[in-house]
């Protein structure tokens, strides 16, 4: 390699003011827009943060009253997060959280058409949230519930039994403390028939995991009373209604479990 002197790049000085003059301008000019993108890049981070948020309470409201506008509003929400990050994973599975809940508003109000549009939706949008993030316990067992759901008689057990089982698995892989797995697990158990694996014993030790793993998860609570109530045993089932209630005071499935309206 050739050795250089400080002489040998050097310009003259003659040539150095011109050329300094135009490297000072560029300088100045890439600062105004390195200062001018710092600027601009948290106030699209902080609106997107903001919109997500504000989703996030709309959702817990409405899965709490069941509250269709809520959930709408919260689903519009998650829809604009998705619009303006597109491969926002998250936003996705919470597009697919607000469909679950608006499939159970439609069914609250009897209409089995549009629990059955919310239904389709909500696989479609947990689907391209793990097309993104392989890797969500949440998301694969919400995926699983959807296919369970699927589920009316022989036909359709055939088709989506073996889907559910193989998300549930993913999900348990991933997270095998996961606590709303054990939810959808404890839900199969509980609605299967036996010679199809169903059980309730197993549906009632799938819903108390979970609710020990997660202690504040009210519609395990819920749920647990609807296998304790299935069972025959009316004072697990009370204390476990009552659990739901004093987690989530205002919750319509609980109060509807606790009037005897089980599903």
């Amino acid at each position: 390699m050739t050795n250089r002197t400080i002489s040998d790049e050097t310009p003259s000085l003659g040539r150095a003011r011109p050329l300094g003059s135009f490297a000072v301008t560029l300088l100045a000019s890439l600062l105004m827009v390195a200062v001018s993108a710092a600027q601009s890049a948290p106030v699209a981070s902080d609106s997107l943060s903001k919109t997500i948020q504000d989703g996030e309470h709309q959702l817990e409201d409405g899965r709490t009253t069941l509250n269709e506008q809520t959930l709408l509003a919260a689903r519009n929400a998650f829809a604009d997060c998705v619009h303006e990050d597109s491969k926002n994973a998250r936003c996705y599975y919470d597009l697919a959280r607000a469909d679950y809940y608006l499939k159970s508003s439609r069914e609250l109000q009897k209409d089995k058409k549009g629990a059955e549009h919310w239904l389709d939706q909500g696989i479609t949008d947990v689907q391209q949230s793990i097309a993104l993030n392989d890797r969500s316990a949440d998301a694969h067992a919400l995926l699983g519930d959807f296919y369970g759901q699927k589920i009316s008689g022989m036909m359709s057990g055939m088709k989506y039994g073996p889907k559910a089982n193989a998300e549930t698995e993913h999900a348990f892989q991933l997270d095998p403390s996961n606590p709303q797995a054990f939810a959808v697990i404890g839900r199969k158990y509980l609605f299967a028939p036996s010679m199809f694996g169903g059980n309730i014993d197993k549906a009632i030790d799938s819903f108390r995991k979970a609710t020990t793993l997660d202690p504040h998860y009210d519609e395990a609570f819920a749920w647990l009373s609807i296998a304790y109530r299935k069972k025959g045993n009316a004072q697990e089932a009370q204390k476990a209604i009552d659990d739901a209630l004093r987690l989530n005071p205002r919750s319509v499935f609980a109060k509807r479990i606790q009037a005897g309206e089980a599903p």
